[in-house]
């Protein structure tokens, strides 16, 4: 059997204990509860104040859960409910492209595969989800860092490194780029990620008409390009396809139209 950290184990028991039963507790209650010496329990307290999942009252000197564990919490319920929202979309994406259309947000400084809905053919595919991309040099994370604050900040401040010989490792010539992925709505990636492979990708927006994700597909560069002679642009009607279905998440997590 795998062994346990004890710390996190005792952290642990404090959180559960405040999230049930009376709303505030004190120093000596927590440590009877969960049976330990009052100068261990408060240590735990301590350091969870610190890191803000528990807050103590200044009158009463007694602890509740802190904001942080909130912040937290509609972090995952936020994640939950793009997917769920997404899940008929991409699926209507993947079928109407002919590709793989994936659902990605910001995580740790890159992008989170959070559903991956497979190509539409007879073809071996590996699920991809859980799966992190570069911010840098996909759709799904030009997306993310042309519209996202947050993740713009996280990409100007990482390394551009090359990935392959297209990916693009000068932070000014990238912030043209998500100047025109701000302008058109859309993002793409031909051949810098991985030889071969393009992607294109829009972003999701929720009831506050605030970025919470990207919504893409990608495939095969011979596929994804118009077909017409000469032609090199990525094909409008899978433009569309991906800019539609980013319009329809949104919607429905309430950003109305756009």
């Amino acid at each position: 059997m795998a062994r346990t950290i004890q710390s996190l184990e005792r952290a642990a028991a404090v959180l559960r204990l405040l999230a049930g039963g009376e709303r505030r507790l004190g120093l000596s209650d927590i440590a009877s509860a969960i049976g330990l010496a009052k100068a261990t329990t408060h240590g735990l307290l301590r350091t969870l104040q610190q890191e803000g999942f528990v807050e103590q009252d200044p009158t009463s000197g007694k602890y509740q859960l802190g904001a942080e564990l909130l912040r937290l919490g509609n972090s995952y319920l936020d994640v939950h409910e793009l997917r769920a929202r997404a899940l008929v979309w991409t699926d209507d994406l993947a079928r109407a492209s002919g590709e793989a259309a994936y659902l990605g947000v910001l995580h740790q400084r890159g992008v989170l595969v959070v559903h991956h809905v497979f190509r539409p053919d007879d073809s071996r595919q590996v699920l991809e989800v859980g799966a992190m991309q570069p911010l840098h040099s996909t759709a799904l994370g030009k997306v993310l860092a042309a519209f996202d604050p947050v993740a713009h900040n996280e990409v100007m401040e990482g390394d551009f490194a090359a990935i392959t010989e297209r990916t693009v490792t000068d932070p000014a010539a990238f912030e043209e780029n998500l100047e025109l992925v701000r302008s058109r709505g859309w993002a793409s990636d031909v051949g810098e990620t991985w030889d071969g492979v393009a992607s294109i990708a829009a972003p999701i927006l929720d009831r506050r008409r605030m970025p919470v994700g990207a919504v893409g597909i990608t495939g095969a560069v011979e596929r994804m390009r118009s077909g017409a002679a000469g032609q090199e642009d990525l094909d409008p009607r899978l433009v569309a396809a991906v800019r539609d279905c980013a319009r329809s998440v949104s919607r429905d997590l309430g950003a109305g139209r756009f």
